[in-house]
Formats: structure tokens, C-alpha cells, sequence
């Protein structure tokens, strides 16, 4: 059953990898980089700090970080040693060589389940729960999907990979965003029956108040700006591209 199941997975890859052309393998190419998505990642982080306020900002924004790392580290680092299952562009795959690959790019050495496809859901689904807007979620689908195709299009990614990645994804980014409404539930709860201490300091003559909470929200807020940073620099995989 499993080696049935295999054949169909590549059999489907090897069609849908054979539909290429010179146009397609720049836009894929492009689409599945490192930094083409910089823009629309610091959209997000901007709509979220613009439409709700810093406690709720900041805890989203954990949220959807962890929400990565955990799809991308659950993939990388526990599943992929267990299946070991050779890209498709991979030398040592027996079907290496009717693969069509993009300026000699092969990725790594395991494919199943797909970094790729993991964290791109896990966003998406935390977008999607999030933010209710009917065009905001259709982008953000839309784009989830189109980055898995760009894995079997690159030549790097079985459709069963991306298919496991997705699903991982969706379940984990689910499960972060209700945390992450757990998590402002209860802070909710406990702020009301408990003083906020403040910080007072002088600037330009004038007194300045800060609620320590506030400032420790904006200060956790900064901090993950820079680890998204550093994580779409590595790549959208942040283990192995």
C-alpha cells in the first residue's frame, strides 16, 4: 500500500514538475525565495500593530512566530531523520535525473514532510483566525499554496510532502492562535485585580509614565521583529532550504 501510494506521489510530481518554462522557472524561483516576501511580512506586522492594541499586538505576533518555529522544527529536526526520504532533485534519488531543476538549485537532502509548506500554513492559518476579512484570507491562502506548488516546481518537493507540511501547518498554527487567545484571556482576567506598576523618568522636560507591562509588551515586540528578520534571512525553512 505504502509503495502504491509512493508511486502515485511521484508519478504526480513528475507531471506537474514536467510543466515548466523559461517565464515560470524566474517567477518560481523568485516566488520561493529568501527575501521577495520581506514586504509583505512587515505588512502584516504593521496591520497587526496598526488595528489592535499592544497587549493583544504583541502576544499575536509571539504567537505567530512560535507557531513557525514549531511547524519548521517539528518537520526539520524530528521528522525528516525518521521517513529520510531523498528530494526528487537529490543526485541520489534514482529519479534525479528526469527532474526538472531552476539554475542548479536542489535544496537539501530530505524532502518529507516540508518546511515550506509547514510554516507557510502555520501562518496562514493563524492569519486566517485572526484577521476575518474575506480578502485577507484569500491572499494569504493563495499564497500558502502557490509556495508549495514552487516546491514541486523547483524540482525540491513531492506533492505528498507538501500535502503532510500543510496539514502539520494548519494544526499548529490553529493551536498557537488558541494560545494565544488563552494567553490574553488571562491576562485580562489577572490585570483587572492587580495594580500596574509604573516608570516614571524625565524627557525634554517633561515627565514621562509607562506602565512596566506596557513596556515590557513593546520591548518583547522589538525582539520578535528581529527574530523574523533573522529567520526570513535564513530562508522560509529556517533549519534546511
Amino acid at each position: 500500500m505504502i509503495e502504491y501510494l509512493q508511486q502515485i506521489d511521484t508519478d504526480l510530481f513528475l507531471y506537474l514538475n514536467s510543466l515548466h518554462c523559461p517565464v515560470m522557472d524566474r517567477f518560481m524561483y523568485l516566488f520561493t525565495g529568501r527575501f521577495i516576501w520581506i514586504p509583505m511580512y512587515v505588512t502584516l506586522l504593521y496591520i497587526i500593530t496598526r488595528h489592535f492594541r499592544a497587549r493583544r499586538a504583541i502576544v499575536m505576533v509571539l504567537g505567530i512566530v512560535l507557531s513557525i518555529v514549531i511547524a519548521d522544527q517539528l518537520c526539520a529536526t524530528f521528522l525528516r531523520p525518521i521517513f529520510a526520504r531523498l528530494r526528487p532533485a537529490n543526485l541520489e534519488n534514482p529519479i534525479s535525473l528526469m527532474v526538472h531543476i531552476v539554475d542548479g538549485y536542489r535544496g537539501g537532502r530530505y524532502s518529507f514532510p516540508s518546511c515550506h509548506a509547514a510554516n507557510s500554513f502555520a501562518l496562514a492559518s493563524f492569519i486566517w483566525w485572526m484577521i476575518r476579512k474575506p480578502r485577507t484570507r484569500a491572499f494569504i491562502l493563495v499564497w500558502a499554496l502557490i509556495t508549495c506548488y514552487s516546491r514541486i516546481y523547483l524540482g525540491v518537493h513531492y506533492p505528498g510532502d507538501l500535502l503532510v507540511g500543510g496539514i502539520i501547518g494548519i494544526i499548529v498554527g490553529s493551536g498557537c492562535y488558541g494560545l494565544s487567545v488563552w494567553v490574553l484571556r488571562y491576562i485580562d482576567l489577572h490585570s483587572k485585580h492587580r495594580d500596574n506598576p509604573v516608570i516614571n523618568f524625565a524627557l525634554r522636560g517633561r515627565t514621562v509614565t509607562l506602565k512596566v507591562a506596557d513596556l515590557m509588551m513593546y520591548a518583547g515586540l522589538i525582539t520578535t521583529f528581529i527574530i523574523m528578520i533573522i529567520a526570513l534571512i535564513k530562508g522560509a525553512s529556517l533549519t534546511d532550504l
